[in-house]
């Protein structure tokens, strides 16, 4: 069974820092590309970075760049996402995911990691 599980959200103050981490399992960590994606109240969850793990390649949505570092450690199975300067407008709640299977709308999808950035 392939699991994906999100951790490290917490509340923190607006210009703060967090380190999400998704730890995989059942999956074959180095074939496959890693995608964190957050969805706030009210609205669509949306695609906040990704890295593929066969190439390194990494990509940013606008808002994310410059302020989240996507890594892996492929020995942890694990990716993590560094998000500095915390604005309130990224309060969330924060999943990881296979980005094949998102794109191929047959993906599922854990509890998420709860991010809340106060002002």
């Amino acid at each position: 069974e392939v699991q994906l599980q999100a951790s490290g959200g917490g509340l923190v103050q607006a210009g703060g820092s967090l380190r999400l981490a998704c730890a995989g399992s059942g999956i074959s960590f180095d074939d496959v590309a890693i995608g964190w994606f957050r969805q706030a109240p009210g609205k669509e969850r949306e695609g906040v970075s990704c890295i593929d793990n066969r190439d390194g390649d990494i990509r940013y949505s606008d808002f994310a760049k410059g302020r989240f570092t996507i890594s892996k450690d492929s020995t942890k199975r694990t990716v993590y996402l560094q998000m500095n300067n915390l604005k309130p407008e990224d309060t969330a709640v924060y999943y990881c995911n296979d980005v094949k299977t998102v794109a191929m709308r047959t993906a599922t999808w854990g509890k998420g990691t709860q991010v809340t950035v106060s002002s």
